[in-house]
């Protein structure tokens, strides 16, 4: 069997790593879950993290509440769960952005803030390693050379004030997605050696 392909950064009081492989596989405190609003699994990452945790988080989702339309966590917002058979314990459930060229701007806030609320919710939890997937760039169609850009940031941005977690994995089943982000992270490499 091939190892998965790694490629790592250390920034702050941890590292970001960049791991070719599935997301439901990975052995880390939490999983992040590219989730819908209503928590419902469905396809890609979020309806293989449902399949392999089992029915112990097919039963905990519909018991987080939801407001009249059905909606258990609003776009750019995380809830966590426990995670099921999942080798972690916790599924931090974040809803990216449907991307809209019309608003992009906004589209990019909510990446950003949805990263953001993932790794405040991992350190809440005391988690110092979690898996993490290239939120919303699938089927919600955010660019993915952006979108790997703006997680990337926004990962290093935390990782340089806060102590919590300490390993944020990047894990990317698809060649052209760990791309992406390979080429991004060796952008925020050299930006980062330039500005020390």
């Amino acid at each position: 069997m091939n190892t998965p392909e790694t490629t790592h950064l250390p920034l702050g009081h941890g590292r970001i790593e960049l791991v070719r492989g599935n997301i439901v596989e990975q052995e880390a405190n939490a999983i992040v879950n590219a989730a819908n609003t209503k928590l419902a699994g469905g396809g890609g990452v979020d309806g293989a993290i449902h399949r392999a945790a089992g029915q112990a988080l097919a039963r905990e989702c519909p018991r987080l509440p939801a407001d009249g339309r059905g909606r258990r966590c609003p776009t750019g917002e995380v809830r966590v769960t426990r995670a099921g058979k999942l080798a972690a314990q916790h599924v931090i459930h974040a809803v990216g952005p449907f991307y809209n060229p019309r608003y992009a701007e906004k589209g990019e806030r909510q990446l950003r803030q949805v990263y953001e609320n993932a790794l405040r919710a991992a350190a809440e939890h005391g988690c110092l390693v979690i898996a993490v997937p290239a939120i919303s760039t699938g089927a919600y169609r955010f660019p993915l050379k952006r979108g790997a850009q703006i997680a990337l940031e926004t990962v290093a941005e935390w990782l340089k004030e806060q102590r919590r977690p300490e390993v944020v994995r990047f894990v990317l089943l698809k060649e052209k997605v760990f791309e992406a982000f390979r080429s991004a992270l060796k952008r925020l490499a050299t930006n980062e050696g330039r500005a020390k």
